[in-house]
């Protein structure tokens, strides 16, 4: 492949290659050329003088020109003529007429065989790309070849004809207006071929047409009629590809009749058409349709009807089409008359000839509206379209009431106006439903005015005569309801008076039914709900109907349906409603069915057929309300309820119709099949195990349904479609594909009744979930219906059956297709293999088999036979039979014969139906098989495939062989790998021969490669061998990629997407990225999915590259604009209403989001703010009053060019939301990237060093600004986006501070803002929800301490505290909109805030001293505020407050008992729920607990727990209610009221109901993983400050086993919550715990020695006598267990567990500095443990805490370079010294051992390898100093001791050496000689020693100094402490060697400062010690004269000094303490 990229061909190595490959590698090397061509400027071929360049540029031509009759394939043709003209263009023209001539020559010749049909394409195709790319260079020789062109049109066959009309689209685009004289030419001979029996020729003809009317004037004047008859002819008999050309030309030809865009058109005075004339001739179209009456064969299925549905929908199509070209601003201004006229078309008796076909023309009509109104207009104009879509619906109905009214009722008009006015009412009404739908709260204005009276005028509809438009108004309510849910209430409620007040008329009992149950079954999509008392007015109505259904035969029919609609709508609002009416309801269904069998005889005998009527529609809805409960309320099923159902169920399966049916009439059919519909409903959805025993009785039903046994009608099931494979529908045409015309494509479709779904089909359908993607539920007529609902459950109930019966089924199956002729045995097939192939499925998913050889074998002949069918659906459904039943028996002999058996078929076979049949069969055994399965029969497969792929003369068969063939490589995997080469030459071979009018052969193809890729794989990535294979993908996606049809581009982008995926680096993102872009706009659905489906893979690792190849395009002006691909596709979230997409195009902007947004800031947060700020809706206003005032000649003119610049729709709601989200992640992504985004000082620095720098503090007005348009909007979800992001905008930037102004934060400009934001959201009429959230808003605001103001404060305190009032008002005083959950979270959510705000203003003290400690400055403390002013705002309202905390606390205690004690809940609910939303509101009070919790905590230990609620208000603040559960919780009798009970007692509940609650959730339950750590965090700060106060003290001393549960809910609670943070909190509450249990101890001690008892005081404690302590019981063994727990966790060596395990790695960390104060506080908690047991209990404790405590000491104690102490290592000294002066052990009887522990403690200490000295010297002098002399004076701990000291004072380093000065000046003070003796003998010496060294050596820093100081201090203390008699001798060591300090008056002057520092020291301590002992003093001096001089020169000159000094300056203070402290004093 290489050896093709040069710029002339290669030709040699062309020779070298086998014939096979020539045409790949010419194919290669035109590609190549291509970008080369493209890149190529003039400069570098043109130079005519430089020879070189002209002769290659003419071997070029020569060589492309070569190619021409080379017989081309149609891709390479295609290249080809793309090189030729691109190297003209560039290059030298000078040859271009000989090449012309020469193509002509081509074209002209009669040679018509097959062989030289390639070489005239290829000329004719070059003809095209030379007009195209030239134009007018080449006018002089066009009209020669316009001619050519059409003389050889005429004898051409279809791939000639399309070829050549593709060159006229191409010829006429590149001259323009220039071509005029041909345009005529041109017109007659194609229009003729607009009836072409080829569909692609079809196709072309209206591509060529629709370039030619851009100048063709004649075609939109005068032949305008004759283009419109002509494009209904064209449409007629249509596949879908055409219907889209045809509509295309036919709207954008009306379209410029109308408004003709080019101003000539103003010279030439043309007659414009008006809009009437226009309209008038579409509609012709749409209602009369085609003029032929010769019907294919496909008609016959159909209902021969005289209106061409083919026509209808193509015109449909061109209806949207015309819309679409005028554009929005049109459509704005004529919407009444185009809304009329499209009513009108559904009124006219041609549209409505048949139910079905009305439905059909109802559905145009719909898709029409919904495609302009939806899509074109923005939110404003769709209110104003809203508006008149109402007034014609008021004036419908204006005249429907007329007539009505009309007492002589024989005008016959008037009742045909009526019945024409449903459709038109149903029409309108859909629109507004769905256009109210998508506005969602936006619509609000709408309902609100008045004068426009929506709901007056949609309720009026209610009474209208029809029942279908009764069914659309109650639709269209619905609607409104669910996008403005605080409407849902009040319309139920209306509804319901209206109800009761007209009873009596049967259009009202029907219609406001309807109503109520479209409302309730909108519910679900209300997040709020409705009131729970909505279901008892609800079910008392129906009631109430279903009584009163027999007194008036007049409304009996009617009360019965509406009864059960109502009843089956309630169901939906699910189990927690419906479980308080189920015992009623289970009677109501009992009653209407007769009790036993004899009852049932009985019946038959009597009654007319009116009642029977009724009785069949009673039953009917009791079924209906039946399957809507067993739906909706699984939960509720239990064995007993299902048994209760069953009896009136079984009746229902007995009750034997059709011997009533023929006694009392046909007209019972109906009534008969609604049963049966919901009788096979209901069984669908229980176990078939509950109605085994009628299986005989049902399944003969059944199958009499599906096979027509007593249905003269062929009605054929809908379920096809979705029981055969998505992928198959490339094999049936257009029939499973999605588009955006689906839902009136769907009426084209071969089933019965297809796509002709409507409400009145089927009442019920209206309160039922919407299946996903229809906007309206249509459920199909009746017939199908009933045939649908049989077929589904005969695939439940199949696997359940003997293989007796299903022998018998299936033989009676083959027998009725034996039986049925002609269509109706299309119809028995097509039904009876739809329900095989049901069952087959059931059977899989139950894991079961097929049964028995003659069962299998009965099965086969059934499918086989139908793999010879000619119907092509029925072969797709026999193969995929096929398939299913090789899985369900699931035996390789079984495989194998199956297999063998379609191999023999297609080595014989030569018809085009049995080869196509069996090839699928081979597919779909593999496809259900898999590779292993079939692993052998592989091989035969692939080859016969590939060999049928290659029949060129039937594409049906290649396409089905191709795509089986795809199935195979698909399910196969890497078994394929043997075979990728020999396939890919295949699809290679053939992309480049077969034409490209077979797109489903090029489909297959596309799916084919795809499958190559993904077997391949990862492999794609290597070199050498690979690198043919993948050189042959991207050249088959390439071919793929430039074809015409969008199916098969969508399948090239998805194989580019599998290569990119496994070889990202071989794909050319350059060209596919433009290439997708350019997709995003296409006109198909499959294909803009694809298209983003690519960039959203592309976007997750490559979106820089992306967007940067994306505004490449945007020079070229295409699609894209300076916003770049974002841009286009947040404008795509407008337009595009698929799901896939959308979440597609969501996924796509969060990748580029995630890698983009934090570089490139400005530019995103723009987007956001412009598509936000449409919700301010300004822009719009202003340039339509411009519009308004040109006058209408400019304006025509200019229209269709300004439209096009703008894009087309201000942003809606939903994308509006999206980007408030995008909004939020940017802040997040921003946090997460770089320090300064939060830092205005370090922003502002940073920009100025590069101004390219972007940061997000820089934009916070924006951020502001964008959060506050969205909290303010209109729409509901806006609201609360907007609020989030403003939540998110105060946390991350409340403590950023103002540069200019210190003291202050930036955030505080913005206060206005913010309060004006959350001022709405306080209004009464806000949904709760949104309150919530602003609630938390607000809380958030006040706690970010921004404000320091009180009185700025008091806006946004003011909305809490008058929402507190809300809350105060208690349940049920507002009027209620909302489900009662919904005020729950709200008053919760308040409360929540007020705990938060009055948690912070607990905190906020501490924060506020520490700010004026710390600034020096006076300006710290005034803006500040004072400590307690937040106290101030939440102090008045405590009182009432800590009640409601209280009261939601107790609540959620009950709510989160476990569900056996759901017995003791109250009955009637609790403060703030009631019992019926129990399940929701337990959400709510786990989101709000938490800081509840703290708050209560809080204000308990302020209060000190005396605040005794007062009898009164206690009896006030709790209803009955609460009083009954007070006392459950606390075990009372629940006689006694609460209010007697002393202070203690309360204290003592309040204590149980706190702890209780933090205990039990935050950790008991073991947190839920998804509770946010914040909750547990409080919870445990609520613990710690609660055991602040003394009362909470004692309580948990006094009950022991309290605390024990304490502490092993904390340790469960570690072990699921890993943050340091929480560990520390958890260690914070044990050290209270602890600390509780010892003061509570010291007390009993101390009592018992103030009584003097015999007993021993400290024998108290735990352990007693014995030292045993019990685990569970022990307070000690539980928190030792836990800080045990805490240790590993950091210092996992200490776990010998741990350290042996294999996964444990050796080396030491170094801790981090919150787990450093971890280890500490453990340590510090490990040491006050033995302080709680008896001296026994202590040694049993002891040695482990010992061995803790040294471990962590030498695994902590690590020398520093700043000599830190670390916190560990102090806490660890400080452990060991409250253990060895422990005052409990010393008895008689733990003495030894006690002994024997501190001597190894001691022992372990020393014998450690050496960190840090000053550590373990200090733990020895600790020792040393606390223990006795009799434990430690043993001689070898003596030795070990000494020598730790003598090798710190030989220490290198001075401060170790300081320290150890220090602590051996402690050991030589111990007050017991004993033990400081052997020490000051063996070290005192060294001491000297040292000291004297230091004359030589004089110190040079602050450190060695010191060292020095230090040891003097030892010198100097020895003295004091040694005898009179000895102390001659010691000042003998010590007075020489201070006086060897000094320095003489020289050697002072150049002194360093320390070794002067020295020299005063030395000084100062002489003339100290003078006086001191003045005796022994002089003798010293006397006996040494030389000393005594020194000193008296220093004295001398340190006065002299002074004296100069005290001259200038004050005395200095004296020096003499050391100059660095000892951090921690342990002494």
């Amino acid at each position: 492949m290489e050896l093709a990229h040069s710029l002339l061909l290669n030709e040699e190595a062309l020779a070298q290659i086998t014939e096979a490959k020539r045409p790949v590698f010419i194919f290669e090397w035109l590609r190549f050329l291509d970008k080369v061509l493209v890149a190529a400027n003039k400069v570098s071929l043109s130079h005519v003088k430089e020879d070189k360049n002209y002769i290659e540029q003419m071997s070029l031509v020569e060589q492309l020109t070569g190619l021409i009759s080379s017989s081309p394939g149609p891709p390479t043709r295609k290249l080809l003529a793309k090189n030729l003209a691109a190297l003209y263009s560039i290059g030298d023209t000078f040859t271009v007429f000989q090449t012309l001539d020469k193509c002509n020559d081509i074209i002209k010749s009669k040679d018509d065989t097959a062989a030289y049909l390639p070489t005239k394409l290829a000329a004719v195709a070059c003809v095209g790309a030379f007009y195209e790319k030239m134009g007018r260079m080449l006018g002089s020789a066009f009209p020669e070849t316009v001619n050519n062109l059409l003389k050889s049109l005429k004898s051409a066959e279809s791939q000639g004809r399309s070829e050549i009309l593709m060159s006229l689209q191409k010829v006429l685009n590149g001259l323009g207006g220039a071509a005029a004289s041909c345009h005529r030419d041109i017109y007659k001979n194609a229009r003729s071929l607009l009836t072409d029996r080829s569909m692609a020729v079809r196709c072309a003809v209206a591509k060529c047409l629709l370039e030619l009317q851009n100048e063709a004037v004649f075609m939109w004047t005068a032949e305008l009629e004759n283009v419109a008859t002509l494009c209904f002819k064209a449409l007629e008999n249509s596949n879908y590809g055409v219907r889209v050309a045809v509509s295309k030309l036919l709207g954008t030809v009306m379209a410029t009749a109308l408004m003709p865009k080019q101003a000539t058109v103003m010279r030439q005075n043309v007659k414009r058409a008006t809009l009437e004339e226009v309209l008038e001739l579409m509609a012709t179209g749409f209602l009369r349709g085609g003029s032929g009456f010769l019907k294919s064969g496909g008609e016959m299925l159909k209902v021969g009807g005289s209106v061409n549905r083919e026509v209808r929908v193509g015109v449909t199509q061109a209806y949207v089409v015309f819309v679409t070209t005028l554009g929005g601003q049109w459509l704005e201004r004529n919407f009444a008359t185009f809304l009329s006229h499209v009513l009108d078309l559904v009124s006219h008796p041609r549209a409505t000839q048949t139910h079905v076909e009305a439905v059909y023309s109802r559905r145009c009509v719909s898709f029409i509206l919904r495609a302009t109104v939806g899509s074109l207009l923005g939110e404003k104009a769709q209110i104003a379209a809203a508006k008149d879509i109402c007034q014609a619906i008021g004036k419908q109905m204006k005249a429907v009431e007329a007539v009505v009214n009309d007492a002589n009722s024989e005008n016959k008009a008037g009742a045909a106006d009526v019945a024409a006015s449903q459709h038109v009412m149903v029409c309108a009404l859909q629109e507004l439903g769905s256009l109210v739908q998508s506005l969602n709260a936006t619509a609000s204005p709408l309902i609100q005015e008045p004068s426009i009276g929506l709901l007056e005028t949609v309720t009026s509809v209610l009474l209208h005569p029809s029942m279908a438009a009764r069914l659309a108004a109650a639709w269209c309510l619905r609607c409104v309801a669910v996008a403005l849910p605080f409407q849902l209430t009040p319309f139920l409620d209306r509804c319901a008076e209206r109800l009761n007040n007209l009873k009596t008329s049967p259009e009202a009992v029907s219609g406001y039914s309807f109503a109520m149950a479209a409302l309730l079954g909108g519910v679900h999509q209300c997040p709020l709900g409705i009131p729970h008392a909505k279901g008892k007015m609800v079910v008392s109505i129906a009631e109430d109907l279903l009584r009163t259904a027999a007194q008036n035969s007049r409304l009996s029919l009617q009360r019965t349906q509406a009864g059960w609609l109502l009843l089956g709508a309630l169901m939906t609002l699910g189990p927690s409603v419906v479980r308080y009416h189920l015992p009623k309801m289970l009677l109501l269904w009992r009653n209407v069915f007769p009790r036993s069998l004899k009852e049932l005889e009985a019946e038959k005998a009597r009654g007319d057929s009116f009642t029977w009527q009724v009785t069949l529609e009673g039953r009917a809805g009791a079924l209906c309300a039946m399957r809507s409960f067993v739906a909706h309320c699984p939960e509720l099923l239990t064995e007993d309820v299902i048994r209760k159902l069953m009896t009136p169920i079984e009746c229902a399966m007995t009750m034997i119709i059709p011997s009533v049916i023929k006694a009392h009439g046909a007209h019972l059919k109906a009534s008969a099949a609604m049963v049966r519909l919901r009788l096979y409903d209901i069984l669908a959805l229980l176990p078939p195990k509950t109605y085994e025993g009628s299986f005989n009785a049902l399944l003969r039903e059944l199958v009499a349904e599906f096979t027509l046994t007593d249905n003269s009608a062929n009605t054929t099931t809908s379920l096809l479609r979705s029981l055969c494979h998505y992928d198959d529908s490339v094999l049936l045409g257009s029939w499973l594909q999605e588009t955006d015309h689906k839902s009136i494509e769907d009426q084209l479709q071969p089933n019965s009744a297809s796509g002709s779904g409507a409400l009145e089909h089927d009442p019920s359908s209206i309160y039922l979930r919407i299946p996903a993607g229809e906007a309206v539920p249509g459920p199909l007529p009746l017939g199908v219906s009933v045939i649908d609902a049989s077929v589904a459950l005969f695939g439940v109930v199949f696997p359940h059956v003997s293989y007796k019966h299903r022998l018998q089924m299936l033989d009676h199956f083959a027998e009725c297709v034996k039986q049925a002729k002609g269509v109706r045995q299309q119809a028995v097939q097509l039904n009876i293999f739809t329900a095989v192939l049901s069952a087959l499925k059931g059977l899989a998913e139950n894991k079961s088999t097929l049964g028995p050889e003659e069962v299998r074998k009965s099965a086969l002949t059934l499918v086989m036979g139908a793999l010879d069918n000619p119907n092509p659906i029925l072969r797709c459904a026999a193969g995929e039979a096929l398939g299913r039943m090789a899985q369900v028996v699931g035996e390789a002999t079984f495989i194998a014969r199956m297999a063998q058996y379609s191999f023999d078929k297609l080595k014989s076979a030569r018809d085009v139906v049995s080869r196509t049949g069996h090839s699928l069969a081979l597919g779909c055994l593999h496809r259900y098989v898999g590779g292993i399965g079939s692993g052998q029969h592989l091989k035969t497969s692939v080859s016969i495939l590939l060999a049928l792929a290659q029949d060129g003369t039937s594409p049906e068969v290649q396409t089905w062989s191709l795509h089986s063939l795809a199935l195979i490589v698909d399910s196969s995997g890497p078994m394929y790998r043997g075979y990728v080469e020999p396939t890919l030459s295949l699809v290679l071979t053939l992309l480049l021969t077969v034409p490209p009018s077979h797109t489903e052969v090029h489909q297959c193809l596309g799916r084919c490669l795809g499958a190559i890729i993904t077997t391949v794989g990862p492999e794609l990535q290597g070199q050498s061998t690979i690198s043919t294979i993948r050189s042959s993908c991207l050249v088959g996606c390439a071919i793929t990629q430039d074809h015409s049809d969008s199916l098969v581009q969508a399948a090239a982008i998805s194989c580019l997407q599998q290569l990119h995926m496994f070889a990202p680096r071989h794909v050319n993102l350059s060209s596919l990225v433009p290439s997708l872009c350019v997709h995003l706009c296409s006109s198909h659905l499959l294909l803009r999915r694809a298209a983003v489906a690519c960039l959203r893979q592309l976007a997750q690792r490559e979106a820089a590259e992306v967007c940067e190849y994306a505004m490449s395009l945007a020079k070229n002006g295409v699609n894209i604009t300076e916003t770049g691909l974002e841009g286009v596709l947040f404008g795509m979230l407008d337009r595009e209403t698929d799901r896939k997409l959308c979440s597609d195009i969501h996924d796509t902007l969060g990748h580029m989001l995630s890698s983009l947004a934090v570089e490139n800031l400005s530019h995103w947060l723009m987007l956001c703010k412009d598509v936000l700020a449409a919700s301010s809706g300004k822009c719009k206003d202003e340039e339509s009053e411009k519009k308004d005032e040109m006058d209408d000649d400019t304006m025509f003119t200019t229209l269709g060019e300004e439209d096009k610049t703008k894009p087309s729709v201000a942003p809606r709601w939903a994308t509006r939301v999206f980007a408030a989200d995008c909004l939020c992640r940017v802040i997040m992504l921003c946090e997460n990237a770089n320090k300064a985004h939060f830092d205005l000082a370090l922003a502002r620095s940073a920009r100025l060093k590069n101004p390219k720098n972007d940061f997000l503090v820089l934009h916070l007005s924006d951020l502001i600004r964008m959060a506050f348009m969205a909290a303010t909007d209109h729409s509901n979800q806006l609201r609360m986006a907007g609020l989030q992001a403003l939540e998110d905008i105060i946390k991350k930037f409340a403590s950023v501070p103002e540069p200019e102004f210190p003291g202050h934060v930036i955030l505080e400009q913005y206060q206005a803002n913010v309060g004006a934001a959350l001022r709405p959201a306080f209004s009464q009429d806000t949904p709760s929800d949104i309150t919530a959230k602003a609630c938390q808003v607000c809380s958030a605001w006040i706690g970010s301490g921004v404000v320091s103001d009180l009185n700025d404060l008091r806006r946004v305190h003011n909305l809490l505290v008058s929402s507190l009032d809300k809350v105060q008002a208690g349940k049920g005083s507002s009027s209620q909109l909302y489900r009662e959950s919904a005020t729950t979270m709200e008053k919760l959510a308040v409360l929540k805030a007020w705990a938060e705000v009055s948690i912070f203003s607990e905190a906020k003290p501490k924060r506020v001293l520490k700010s004026t400690e710390e600034d020096e400055d006076d300006f710290g403390t005034v803006d500040e505020l004072p400590p307690d002013s937040l106290i101030t705002l939440v102090q008045p309202e405590l009182p009432s407050l800590s009640r409601l905390w209280l009261a939601a606390l107790k609540d959620y205690a009950l709510l989160t008992l476990p569900a056996e004690f759901a017995t003791q809940l109250p009955p009637d609910g609790g403060a703030f729920y009631t019992p019926e939303t129990i399940d929701t509101a337990r959400l709510h009070y786990r989101n709000s607990w938490a800081p509840i919790l703290h708050a209560v905590a809080l204000w308990l230990n302020s209060t000190g727990f005396n605040v005794s609620e007062s009898t009164e208000e206690t009896a006030a603040a709790m209803p009955n209610s609460q009083k009954r559960a007070t006392s459950i919780m606390l075990n009372q009798a629940p006689g006694t009221p609460p209010t007697t009970k002393s202070l203690p007692e309360l204290n003592k509940d309040r204590m149980h109901l706190i702890l209780g609650k933090s205990s039990e959730f935050s950790f008991l339950c073991s947190p839920r993983p998804e509770e946010p750590v914040e909750h547990v965090t409080s919870c445990l700060q609520a613990l710690h400050t609660l055991l602040d106060s003394p009362c909470a003290r004692i309580h948990i001393a006094e009950d022991q086993l309290l605390g024990v549960e304490l502490l092993s809910v904390l340790h469960r609670l570690l072990l699921t919550w890993d943050p340091t943070s929480v560990q520390l909190l958890v260690t914070g509450v044990v050290q209270q715990i602890v600390r509780a249990a010892q003061d509570y101890l010291q007390e009993k001690r101390n009592s018992l020695n103030d009584i003097g008892e015999k007993e021993n005081p400290l024998a108290l404690g735990e352990g007693g006598e014995s030292g045993g302590l019990v685990p569970g019981k022990s307070l000690v063994f539980a928190a030792m267990e836990l800080l045990m727990f805490i240790l590993v966790r950091h210092m996992p060596h200490l776990s010998s567990k741990v350290s042996d395990s294999p996964s444990h790695i050796a080396a030491k960390s170094h801790l981090s500095e919150e787990s450093a104060r971890l280890v500490a506080a453990t340590v510090t908690i490990l040491s006050d443990l033995p302080s709680l047991c008896s001296p026994a209990g202590c040694m049993t404790v002891l040695p482990t805490i010992l061995f803790l405590i040294t471990r962590v000491l030498k695994e902590t104690a690590v020398k520093s370079a700043d000599n830190q102490v670390p916190p560990p290592v102090s806490a660890a000294l400080q452990g060991i010294k409250t253990i060895v002066t422990l005052p409990t052990v010393k008895t008689d009887e733990t003495q030894n051992q006690w002994a024997s522990l501190i001597r190894s403690t001691l022992f372990i200490s020393i014998c450690w390898p050496v960190l840090d000295e000053v550590s373990v010297l200090t733990a020895i002098t600790l020792f040393l100093w606390s223990a006795s002399t009799e434990i430690i004076g043993v001689q070898s701990l003596q030795n070990g001791c000494i020598n730790r000291f003598r090798n710190a004072l030989n220490s290198s380093d001075p401060w170790v050496q300081a320290k150890c000065y220090q602590l051996l000046l402690s050991v030589f003070q111990h007050t017991n000689r004993a033990l400081s003796t052997p020490y000051i003998h063996s070290l005192a010496p060294i001491v000297v020693e040292k000291l004297k060294a230091v004359e030589r050596n004089r110190p040079t820093n602050n450190l060695e100094l010191l060292a020095v100081q230090e040891g003097i201090k030892v010198l100097e203390t020895l003295v004091a402490l040694g005898e009179e008699q000895n102390r001659v001798q010691l000042l003998a060591l010590l007075v020489p060697t201070l006086i060897s300090y000094l320095l003489n008056e020289n050697a002072f002057a150049s002194a360093s400062t320390a070794s002067k520092d020295l020299h005063e020291f030395a000084l100062q301590n002489l003339m100290h010690i003078g006086p001191l002992y003045p005796h022994a003093f002089k003798t010293v001096m006397g006996a040494a004269p030389e000393l005594k001089t020194r000193l008296e020169t220093a004295v001398r000159a340190s006065q002299a000094s002074k004296a100069k000094a005290a001259a200038r300056q004050p005395p200095p203070t004296v020096h003499s303490t050391p100059t660095i402290k000892l951090k921690t004093s342990f002494f």
